[in-house]
């Protein structure tokens, strides 16, 4: 496998993470947090409404949940391709 085919085939594959990644960030906070608030608001989480929650504190956790899958997905996907250190 060439370079210039291994680099653009590792850059698909990582926009690929990114894309989802950012897909379930924008569901945890904007359509879980602001579109789906209230009726999310009838449960309630640690005395908190729910959709209340998810636009507090559930979204921050998802984004930093996501971070370290992110790096777990690089990690594998630079030893796939041989980025690794």
């Amino acid at each position: 496998m060439s370079t210039d085919n291994k680099a653009q085939k590792y850059w698909k594959e990582n926009l690929g993470y990114l894309f989802i990644l950012l897909a379930i960030w924008f569901v945890a906070s904007y359509v879980l947090g602001i579109f789906l608030a209230e009726p999310l608001n009838s449960v309630r989480i640690g005395g908190a409404k729910l959709g209340f929650w998810f636009a507090q504190q559930g979204s921050i956790y998802v984004f930093v949940i996501l971070i370290f899958v992110y790096v777990r997905l690089m990690n594998k996907l630079d030893k796939k391709y041989g980025y690794d250190e």
